[in-house]
Formats: C-alpha cells, sequence, structure tokens
C-alpha cells in the first residue's frame, strides 16, 4: 500500500492580472490578459505529491461559491482524498488577486476567506484517516491554532510532522514547533525564527542549528536557485539547485515539498528525497503558472 500524506492547510483560486502597468488612485487601465489559476500553499502542496502518485488526504475549507466546488474538483482530478474538504456556508472560497507588470514584479492581496475557519475541531474530526497517514505537511495560510495542533497530534499518533513555515509569522511560537519532524523555512523565514543574520551558507547552518538544539530533528533551508541545505544531527549537507532556465518560479518552493514529502514517504531516505525534489521543483519553473506547471510523475521521469 502507499504510504498515506495529509495535507492541512489553505487553497485559493489565484486571479492572475498581467498588465502594463499598475494604475495609479482612482484609475481605470487595460490589461492585456487574465488567467485564473489554483493556488494556496497546502493545495499547491498536495497537488504536487498527488501528480507523483502519492496518496493525499486533504483537510481545508472552501466556500460555498462556485471557486469551491472549482477546488474540490481540482483535488478530485488530481487524485486527493477530500472528504474533510469542508464548505463553509455563506462565505467565499479563499482568492488572491494578483498584478503582473511586464518586468515580472507582483502585487498580491490575500483574502482567507473559508481557510481562516480551518479549526483544530476539522483536525480531531479527521483522526481516523489521518492516524494511517505517515506524513503530515504544515504551512502558515491557516491560524496558529490548527498548525500547533496538529504538530501535538502528529507527536502523540508518532506521525512525523513537516511544517513548511510561510508566510513567516512573527508570532509563531518556536516552543510549540519543536516536535515537528521537518522544518523547512526559507532564509527569511529562518532569520525571523532564530533572530540570527542568515546571509550564506556558513549563516545558514549555524541557524538551522539553533533549531536543532531547540529540539527539531531536520532543518532544510531553501535557497531558491542556491539550492537548499539539509542540517540533521552532525551533517549539514548542500542540494544544489537543478540548472534551468526558468520561466516562471511562481510556486516552486511547494513543487519542492509537496515532491519531497512524495519521494520521503517513498524511499525513508531524506537525501535522496531532496535532491530529487530540487529536480522536480526546477521542472516546474520551465511553464508559467502554479499548479499547472507540476509535472506528472511520467513527465518528471522524462525529464
Amino acid at each position: 500500500m502507499t504510504p498515506r500524506i495529509a495535507v492541512i492547510g489553505s487553497n485559493n483560486m489565484d486571479l492572475v492580472t498581467y498588465v502594463t502597468r499598475v494604475p495609479e488612485a482612482g484609475e481605470t487601465i487595460e490589461a492585456p490578459s487574465f488567467e485564473i489559476g489554483f493556488g494556496g500553499k497546502g493545495a499547491n502542496q498536495a497537488v504536487a505529491a498527488g501528480r507523483l502518485g502519492a496518496s493525499v488526504l486533504m483537510i481545508t475549507k472552501v466556500g460555498d461559491d462556485s471557486f469551491g466546488a472549482e477546488q474540490i474538483r481540482n483535488f478530485e482530478a488530481n487524485g486527493i482524498d477530500t472528504r474533510h474538504v469542508g464548505r463553509v456556508a455563506n462565505m467565499s472560497s479563499g482568492v488572491a488577486p494578483i498584478m503582473v507588470e511586464p518586468n515580472g514584479e507582483n502585487r498580491i492581496i490575500i483574502v482567507k476567506g473559508a481557510n481562516a475557519e480551518l479549526s483544530p475541531a476539522d483536525v480531531d474530526a479527521a483522526e481516523a484517516e489521518l492516524a494511517t497517514c505517515r506524513l503530515i505537511l504544515l504551512q502558515l495560510e491557516t491560524s496558529l491554532d490548527v498548525v500547533y495542533h496538529a504538530i501535538e497530534f502528529g507527536h502523540r499518533h508518532g506521525i512525523e510532522v513537516l511544517l513548511n513555515p510561510a508566510p513567516a509569522a512573527a508570532d509563531l511560537d518556536p516552543a510549540r514547533i519543536r516536535d515537528a519532524t521537518f522544518l523547512v523555512p526559507n532564509e527569511t523565514e529562518l532569520a525571523l525564527l532564530t533572530g540570527m543574520a542568515v546571509t550564506d551558507e556558513a549563516s545558514c547552518e549555524a541557524a538551522a542549528r539553533k533549531l536543532i538544539a531547540a529540539g527539531t530533528r531536520c532543518v532544510i533551508v531553501t535557497m531558491g536557485a542556491k539550492g537548499a541545505l539539509l542540517v540533521e544531527g552532525e551533517k549539514a549537507v548542500p542540494i544544489r539547485a537543478f540548472p534551468v532556465e526558468p520561466v516562471d518560479t511562481t510556486g516552486a518552493g511547494d513543487a519542492f515539498i509537496g515532491s519531497f514529502a512524495h519521494f520521503y514517504v517513498s524511499t525513508g531516505n531524506v537525501e535522496a528525497s531532496l535532491k530529487l525534489a530540487a529536480r522536480y521543483a526546477a521542472q516546474s519553473t520551465l511553464k508559467r503558472g502554479t499548479q499547472k506547471s507540476y509535472p506528472t510523475a511520467e513527465e518528471f521521469a522524462a525529464f
């Protein structure tokens, strides 16, 4: 039986307008193109794992609008178990209106919508299914109460937990996340978590070791085009980025985490799984968009 992954987190509809320039206050301008895409860090990570063939359980909330119905259909199309995707009456689904300028600069507004209604009770309601999972993935686009409760749930049931502390949250309590098996911050998030300057690989390792000393088993620092750094026990292993000419890096971090989860539960080998995840994330940057850029297992094998 394929080991299961649970993702407890957010989903959004990305409403992307490509503009020639940002309008001034009170000004109306015409934009050349518009796209709707599926997003949200939780959903992105679930879809990346699902497209590679993982057995994924999604715990999230959508509104009772058309976007909510589309999110559920998208999860199902990617083989994701939706029995704990709840619909919230009289509330919109999460949306992210985005304006993208020709130079790639973007402006994003996040409306949590139904995501804000995800609660610790929803984690408990999924206990029977969660208990069958090998790994739980968490991010910070839902309430911190949900994150803390899920980490405690995993610790209590002997289930490994991966926390991606993004977007960075200044009020995240380090004492309540130390039971996470894997902590996967980027350099900015690592600096915020530790209060240390993070400027290069050496300072990344030093900051990661502070988290290890506090109780986290394994820290994986993502560094964009520079790759990642695995710090576990006495070892610190650089994971080099796979060289490509990127078209769009949106969602590459979530592709990295979702694919790592799949490879890890399949093999149990952290280092080898990270190297495969770096290649998967690189391949995801060769197409425009977020989830629609994530390769299937067949596409990844051919890359």
